[in-house]
């Protein structure tokens, strides 16, 4: 057999035209009519003189031009619909933008010589547009710029061991905003923050806390903006507030009942708040009936984490106060306080931050 040669199948109906023969197996390719190519032995097949001789084969020109398949043309598939975003989930306190820095290290065994991770962590109901800046002052660059959701932390960047010197002089600029929704402007954040290099290293820099499940190094940024706003306080108006006797906040009198301003629980412990008439009591009594005040007031949020309490207390002689912070040390020493903010309330203020105690 060779090709050219017309057979039929001896075990099969049909036949064709050889169009390859394969010695080594044995084999033969026939090309049908339709121009279909199917392997056979060579021993079941039979040379035929005409190909008419082929039963329920159709004659074919051999020699014709074929007819082109046509092609199929592709069918266009509409993407799929995109996902509708998820809905903003806002807090109670989350109405006053709160942004901090958190640092992990890659290998706290290891703090001498490990990289650290940086989050930045947004606390707050607004959308950030952020800018973090660092290096010398003929050197700024970068190092992370972008968009973060409402309640969430976002890797920024990290930080090997080299790189901390240009981080000790980091600029974070942020501005905040709601989508579809009206809202109270916060104040731009433009802070710039001295990041110690020696803390990275010390085990004790890395705590528990809110944000995170693992011990981080935390720098509050919206802290640090309120330190840098009173150090532009000038000093005619810090020596005016020294020398007052008891500087009333600069707002009307509140009722002694707890009232609530940008999610922020304020207390005012005046005497004259809490009581209609001190007449027979004591420097002592009236005090006690101050902290009495105070307690009640931190046992109904006790359980009440990331809740912020400003309690109105005057600069006077600092009695009233200094007892506040001994009891904030030894009573609730889970929770965080710090000097309410100058340009609302003073000298004579004090935020706590509730936390849930420690097991």
């Amino acid at each position: 057999m060779k090709i050219g040669d017309t057979v039929r199948f001896l075990n099969a109906t049909g036949g064709g035209r050889i169009s390859r023969v394969d010695e080594k197996k044995g084999l033969v390719y026939v090309e049908d009519a339709d121009g279909f190519e199917i392997p056979a032995l060579a021993r079941e097949v039979v040379v035929v003189d005409n190909v008419s001789e082929v039963t329920n084969v159709p004659k074919r020109n051999w020699n014709a031009p074929q007819a082109a398949v046509a092609e199929e043309k592709p069918v266009a598939v509409p993407p799929p619909p995109a996902p509708e975003p998820l809905p903003v989930l806002e807090t109670p306190d989350g109405d006053t933008a709160k942004v901090l820095l958190a640092f992990f290290p890659t290998d706290i065994k290891h703090l001498q010589t490990c990289s650290y991770e940086c989050y930045l962590v947004n606390d707050s109901n607004y959308y950030l547009y952020y800018n973090m800046v660092n290096g010398a002052e003929d050197a700024r660059r970068s190092v992370a710029h972008g968009e973060i959701e409402p309640n969430m932390q976002e890797f920024v960047a990290e930080v090997s061991k080299d790189d901390l010197n240009d981080w000790e002089h980091l600029q974070v600029q942020a501005v905040a905003f709601k989508q579809g929704k009206a809202y109270a402007q916060q104040p731009v954040m433009d802070v710039a923050v001295r990041l110690n290099a020696v803390k990275f290293y010390k085990l004790h820099s890395f705590v528990e806390n809110e944000y995170f499940d693992d011990p981080a190094l935390l720098v509050n940024l919206s802290e640090e903006r309120e330190r840098q706003e009173l150090a532009a306080v000038s000093p005619d108006e810090i020596r005016t507030a020294i020398l007052a006797k008891d500087p009333q906040p600069v707002r009307p009198a509140k009722p002694a009942k707890p009232e609530r301003r940008n999610g922020v629980v304020e207390v005012d412990l005046h005497i004259g708040e809490l009581l209609d008439t001190t007449a027979g009591m004591t420097n002592a009594d009236m005090l006690q009936c101050q902290l009495d005040k105070f307690h009640a007031v931190m046992q109904e949020y006790r359980d009440k984490a990331g809740q912020k309490i400003v309690f109105i207390h005057g600069k006077g002689e600092g009695v009233l106060r200094k007892e506040i912070e001994k009891q904030l040390k030894t009573k609730y020493r889970h929770c965080y306080y710090q000097d309410a903010s100058f340009r609302e309330y003073g000298f004579g203020a004090t935020m706590v931050t509730i936390r849930k105690p420690r097991p």
